[in-house]
């Protein structure tokens, strides 16, 4: 009988085990099943959203022979100064940033492009670089980007101010210190980004910390004739962008579906819904990096045949090499192709903009203080040494010159 009691116990022990196993792999299951639900739940809320996007297919990248950017996503984004929603050619890039996205560690850096750039276009001649979006649209933009500084970029994506406004406001404003000479600045031409952006002008008291409106804070992203001019300006995007970027991390799902429906028809992009699906699975993973502005040594004021007043890099060769270093700092940089040198050498030729020899004699660190001074002046009055053409009063005053309205100018 003892026996019997035994091999009883044992077998009912035997079946509690395998009920708690039974259990513990239905629990696993209904895990697992919650999971995938919960993906597909996202998968169809993207998918549900996508269509609000102004889609563009870009059909033809090109890339320059040799250029691989292994573990990195790079994109371009572009601000449209267009005020009937039009994002395609025929619209004035006021922004041009590139972003290199580290696909393992998901670091984002950003540099933006300076619109005032000579570079070489793909109907190879030379204009500011903000040129080809009002040609060619962003498939020209993307290429002529690609091709003047090593890139393989194949998405882009565009926006215009009232967008960039709408997204400030629905997140409740972002934070900024602004100097007096920018609140005053500010409040000369908020009335015109606020009517544009159909919304209430608010101007400022003075210097200080605001938390800043959706027309506040693009008009503070787009002064221009201020100490410092373009360069300042980007910085000041930048500044924006990274406000956003931090305020975003934090906002309920409300707020973001309220930002989806209200910014995305606003939005130009060539993004597949496969990508974006990639893209923003891993939100919450991203990390805003260091940005900066290209060229990091440059020449203002020259004066160049249609285009009017542009800045040139000094050796585009040895900036592109240095943007590369910047961007994608976990590959090891090789030299410039063979199309950006021969662009480079066309530039100096072109300009008599000459790289002053000492710069590569620098250290790398203070190489990188002398390229990031922002803060010099635009007005290209200073005598730095370079050839101007002598006919240069007879340019014609390039697309960018002769349609911005004066704002564009600030």
């Amino acid at each position: 009988m003892a026996r019997k009691r035994e091999l009883a116990a044992i077998r009912a022990a035997k079946a509690r085990k395998k009920r708690r196993r039974r259990k513990r792999l239905r629990a696993v299951i209904l895990f697992l099943e919650t999971i995938i639900l919960i993906m597909l739940m996202g998968t169809a809320y993207i998918m549900a959203k996508y269509d609000k996007f102004q889609r563009v297919d870009i059909d033809n990248v090109e890339v320059n022979e040799g250029i691989r950017l292994e573990g990195y996503t790079t994109v371009a984004l572009f601000g449209g100064d267009s005020r009937e929603g039009q994002l395609e050619e025929g619209t004035h890039a006021d922004t041009i940033i590139i972003v290199a996205i580290n696909n393992e560690s998901k670091e984002i850096r950003m540099a933006s492009i300076y619109r005032d750039t000579l570079l070489r276009q793909m109907d190879d001649t030379y204009r500011k670089a903000n040129n080809a979006y009002f040609v060619g649209g962003p498939e020209e933009a993307i290429n002529m980007l690609n091709k003047n500084l090593d890139l393989d970029i194949e998405d882009y994506a565009t926006v215009d101010f009232k967008a960039m406004s709408d997204v400030v406001d629905l997140m409740g404003g972002i934070e900024i210190t602004v100097t007096d000479a920018e609140a005053e600045m500010m409040n000369k031409y908020i009335g015109e980004t606020a009517k544009a952006a159909h919304k209430k002008a608010k101007e400022l008291d003075g210097a200080g910390t605001y938390t800043l409106d959706g027309p506040q804070a693009v008009t503070y992203s787009r002064l221009r004739k201020l100490e410092g001019g373009d360069y300042k300006r980007t910085e000041r995007q930048r500044a924006v962008i990274q406000k956003l970027f931090e305020k975003i991390t934090t906002t309920d799902l409300t707020t973001i579906n309220e930002i989806i429906d209200t910014v995305f028809p606003q939005v130009s992009t060539s993004f597949s819904l496969k990508k974006i699906v990639a893209l923003t699975s891993a939100l919450m993973d991203y990390s805003l990096g260091e940005n900066t502005g290209f060229p990091f040594e440059k020449t203002d004021g020259i004066r160049y045949p249609n285009a009017g007043d542009v800045v040139v890099a000094q050796g585009l060769a040895e900036n592109v090499k240095e943007l590369h270093e910047f961007l994608y700092p976990n590959k090891v940089t090789e030299e410039v192709s063979d199309t950006v040198q021969m662009i480079s050498e066309e530039i100096e030729y072109e300009t008599g903009v000459v790289r002053p020899a000492e710069l590569d004699a620098q250290t790398e660190g203070e190489g990188d203080e002398e390229g990031n001074n922002d803060s010099e002046s635009n007005d290209g009055e200073e005598d730095d040494g370079t050839q101007v053409p002598e006919d240069s009063e007879d340019y014609d005053r390039p697309y960018a010159d002769t349609a911005d309205a004066e704002f564009m100018e600030e």
